[in-house]
């Protein structure tokens, strides 16, 4: 059995933004700086494994995000059928990451105990918090745990040979990054720990923080797990799709190949 994957980021959603909605504290210079929504896909002869699953087009409605296309059919671009597959690993629980796990009837669901936690407890009473998830999908996730479907880890994890995945904090409660052995090397998604490169190389965090300090730190855990910088890949930053080689023509600007090395 290989613990070696092909690994692919799959955009399924963009909007626009500027610089100071991306760091604490604004942006001396700001300007257009836009976001780009992505689920990945760790792939080998034994499985695939999804990570993260996108927001649906009511949820992301809600909040003035449209779909480009839904993130779980754009797996079947890939030759994956969202019904076999087994594991599923949810960096967090925030709208955009865990929105269509009804459509994977098969699949365990791997997430931080703290997590489900604090997406439950006393800190959604506040709308600063609670606006990044979708009560909907959090009791979609509790309902799954009566099921026997959810795994809960508390603390770094080996989830199967070749991936696992480490806990920070900081962006929410229950935060975690997933390492995935590539012919590259290991390649360290980082979700949210860093949502754009800039916000780990400038060392300033996001603006939607549960613990700053915690966010903070988190940068100097990637660099800690990474064998360089270049096998950081981080959650929202379009530069990902220009850094990265599409996986085929028809599927440029969907799908870029992170198991390679990029492009610059």
């Amino acid at each position: 059995m290989t613990a070696d994957y092909e690994l692919f980021a799959l955009r399924y959603a963009t909007r626009p933004a500027n610089r100071s909605d991306h760091f604490i504290g604004g942006d001396p210079h700001d300007g257009p700086m836009p976001m780009d929504y992505f689920v990945w896909l760790a792939r080998n002869a034994d499985r695939a494994v999804v990570i993260d699953i996108g927001f649906t087009a009511e949820s992301g409605g809600k909040r003035g995000r449209q779909l480009e296309r839904c993130p779980i059919d754009s797996l079947t671009l890939l030759g994956v059928d969202p019904a076999s597959v087994e594991d599923v690993i949810l960096t967090h629980m925030h709208y955009d990451h865990v929105g269509n796990f009804a459509r994977f009837p098969k699949a365990r669901f791997h997430l931080q105990e703290p997590e489900i936690h604090y997406a439950t407890g006393r800190y959604m009473r506040h709308p600063h918090l609670a606006k990044s998830f979708e009560p909907d999908d959090v009791c979609g996730v509790v309902r799954l745990n009566f099921d026997g479907r959810v795994v809960y880890h508390n603390g770094p994890a080996d989830i199967l040979p070749g991936i696992s995945v480490v806990p920070t904090g900081g962006h929410s409660a229950g935060l975690q990054f997933v390492k995935v052995n590539t012919r590259r090397g290991v390649v360290v998604l980082a979700s949210d720990v860093s949502h754009f490169y800039e916000n780990m190389e400038s060392g300033r965090p996001f603006t939607v923080a549960l613990h700053v300090g915690d966010m903070l730190e988190a940068f100097d855990t990637l660099r800690a797990h990474a064998a360089s910088p270049e096998l950081i890949v981080p959650g929202h930053d379009p530069l990902v799709m220009k850094r990265y080689p599409p996986v085929s023509h028809d599927l440029e600007g969907i799908a870029v190949r992170l198991d390679v090395p990029p492009l610059q």
